[in-house]
């Protein structure tokens, strides 16, 4: 399991020329460690700063092996030097520090100490620590997919390797054979927590000793020899055999973990005394000089031209133009697809109507035969004639192969992360459909994953867009009980930065998923599963039929009340509004299909005309989204309403599994009706 490391460098062997440049990368980054608290105290920023103090070696090395023509780097919130060493420019860094609208990785709107530079692949990652081994999983799923010559390179602290994606993310990059590097820095300390506390070894890396195809090298993070011979193993290795390598470097952590930290409080004066005494970069000086490599005025001439580069990168740093409030607007959704054909989502196709599953069955055919680079994963979604749960997948495999289609474990947040990581490798032409869990209900642990990929687009300023399309079996009406009836809208829609759809009818669901298959960005795709094979849900679907996100469609014409809903509700509602009809009622039925972005103009449209509005949804009325439909037409046609804004949804309690129970609690045409004639007699 262990990796024997080749000598590649040490005092004698490396050339003066190399040794030098890794001083210079040593004593400048350090001494922009050393700065960056200065700029808090003066009101500048750089209001988060984690100081690498004792990760020297390892940091040193990890940016002068990375690649940036071939590999792909995720950079962690203490990896300063690394950032610096691959390249980055200290006014670059600082940039980062005080969040300027020219900073590279975030424009201002990421923590500081979040180093990246989108052009050479070195990513902007999130502060929940240790979730990008996800996303470096994916981009080495991806070199490999495409025969790729080039490895990816997750960097962390010791301590967040105890996430449970970390787990998921080297279990995966094992059994898939991928060419990614994780290298754990151990300072000892997850914050003020010792690691004793935190992980069952006292080298983290042996928890994954039983992995047959992952190696582990062992290395002293403060030597910089030592790091750069296991940096540059790791990396050979893992680029030759394409398997992961993990790199478990001994650093020390000399002052607090950041500056909202005091190490006084946890750490005793001969502890911290001792992890002073272990700086590695006064060791190396003093080692150069001992043996005669370097003199200490030539030292000092590099660490003058070092002063001199940061001084005037602090110059041009500071006066670079701050972001402007206007601008948060900018970057929160990249592009979506425009139909071309079926402009407002409509049609008059009368070919034999289809099921709504067998139409997303073939949207997701025809779309893998209009872009060869789309792939799809999840659990069961590729078992012989099974495809998925419910078979919406079938037969995809037989046709596109084992490459594109393929099952996932039974870990939501490494299907929705290795997504996440492998449209990274080429946004411009790499389109994903993940099956997200087998049910809505099962989608929670995928969530700190789907945050990241609403925050993506917007957090790199617009730099990247994770183009996935997030298919998820929603709702009830099949007697699932608690947990397989579940919806979920509502949360979602409070994250901004993907888009939220659910089809009602058989078309809709083909010309949505093509819609999504096609955009850059996240759309979540909601499936009601009791709409599958209902017959009330199929339609006729024209060939390529397009539906554009935020387009709400009439699906009945009334004059004195208008029923808002979308998803599994869409059919109540226009069997209540036929109820109502041979009462003298007039009904206007609007399904939303999507719910982020929401057509606004639709909806008062419908309650202009009507003067009433009933919202619909199977969700929860207490805190569920028809809440923020109320608050919509309130806010925009309160003028217009001849009467309170009434809901129709299911109780305020889970789902129950029994008949009885779940016809209790969710909605039906007979509470619509109810709800309606209280609302025209009003």
């Amino acid at each position: 399991m262990s990796l024997k490391v080749v000598k590649h460098h040490d005092i004698k062997k490396t050339d003066k020329k190399t040794l030098e440049k890794w001083l210079h990368l040593l004593i400048l980054g350090r001494m922009v460690d050393e700065r960056a608290p200065n700029y808090l105290k003066q009101a500048l920023g750089w209001s988060y700063h984690a100081p690498y103090a004792g990760h020297d070696g390892i940091q040193l090395a990890i940016g002068q092996v990375f690649d940036k023509k071939t590999d792909h780097l995720f950079p962690y919130y203490r990896d300063m030097l690394v950032a610096l060493s691959a390249g980055v420019t200290a006014e670059e860094l600082i940039l980062n520090g005080i969040s300027k609208a020219t900073d590279l990785a975030s424009g201002g709107r990421h923590m500081s100490n979040h180093f990246a530079k989108p052009e050479w692949n070195i990513h902007n990652v999130s502060s929940c620590t240790g979730n990008h081994t996800l996303h470096a999983v994916g981009v080495g799923r991806a070199m490999k997919t495409y025969k790729h010559k080039g490895v990816a390179i997750s960097s962390q602290g010791e301590s967040s390797v105890s996430e449970g994606y970390c787990y998921e993310a080297i279990n995966g990059a094992d059994r898939e054979k991928l060419p990614v590097i994780f290298v754990f820095q151990d300072n000892g300390y997850g914050i003020s927590v010792p690691k004793e506390d935190q992980t069952a070894n006292e080298f983290v890396c042996d928890n994954f000793i039983g992995f047959p195809n992952l190696k582990i090298i062992k290395c002293d993070g403060k030597d910089i020899f030592d790091s750069m011979n296991a940096m540059i193993t790791a990396r050979d290795y893992a680029l030759k055999n394409s398997v992961p390598v993990i790199v478990h470097a001994m650093c020390v952590r000399i002052g607090n973990h950041s500056n909202s930290d005091n190490h006084e409080w946890y750490r005793d004066e001969k502890e911290r005394a001792d992890a002073k005494a272990q700086d590695p970069l006064p060791k190396f000086k003093a080692e150069l000089i001992k043996n005669k490599l370097f003199t200490e005025k030539e030292i000092e001439k590099i660490e003058a031209q070092a002063k001199e580069i940061l001084l005037d990168a602090h110059a041009k740093a500071v006066k670079a133009p701050n972001p402007t409030p206007e601008s948060i607007y900018d970057h929160v959704l990249p592009p979506a697809y425009v139909p071309q054909t079926f402009v407002d989502g409509t049609h008059n196709e009368t070919s034999e109507p289809k099921k709504f599953i067998d139409a997303i069955n073939g949207t997701l055919k025809e779309e893998f035969r209009h872009n060869p680079d789309t792939y799809i994963w999840g659990q069961d979604v590729a078992n012989k004639d099974k495809g998925g749960i419910f078979n919406v997948t079938k037969g995809m495999q037989q046709e596109f192969g084992k490459h594109r289609v393929f099952n996932g474990p039974i870990a939501e947040d490494y299907i929705l992360g290795t997504a996440n990581g492998m449209s990274r490798f080429d946004q411009e032409k790499i389109r994903i459909v993940v099956e997200g869990a087998e049910f809505a209900d099962y989608f929670w642990p995928a969530m700190e994953q789907f945050v990241e990929m609403s925050h993506d687009h917007w957090r790199s300023n617009g730099a990247f867009s994770p183009n996935v399309t997030i298919r998820l079996a929603s709702g009830g009406y099949i007697g699932g009980g608690l947990y397989h009836s579940q919806n979920i809208e509502g949360t979602l829609a409070t994250f901004p930065g993907v888009r939220i759809v659910t089809p009602a009818f058989a078309d809709d669901a083909a010309g949505l998923l093509r819609t999504a298959m096609r955009s850059q960005g996240c759309t979540v795709y909601l499936e009601p599963k009791a709409l599958y094979n209902a017959k009330h849900a199929m339609t006729p679907v024209p060939e390529n039929f397009e539906v554009p996100f935020g387009k709400a469609r009439v699906r009945r014409e009334g004059t004195d009340l208008s029923i808002i809903t979308y998803g599994n509700t869409v059919h109540f509602s226009l069997d209540a509004a036929a109820v109502l009809e041979k009462e003298g009622i007039s009904v206007e039925v609007l399904d939303l299909r999507s719910i982020s972005p929401l057509d606004i103009d639709a909806i008062v449209a419908t309650v202009k005309k009507t003067h009433r509005a009933l919202v619909v949804h199977e969700d929860k009325v207490f805190g569920g989204f028809g809440g923020e439909l109320v608050g919509q037409i309130n806010e925009h046609a309160f003028e217009h309403l001849d009467a309170p804004v009434r809901r129709v949804g299911s109780t305020f309690t889970p789902v129950g599994f029994n008949r009885i129970l779940e016809r209790a609690i969710l909605p039906d045409m007979n509470k619509i009706l109810v709800a309606a004639r209280d609302l025209v007699n009003y």
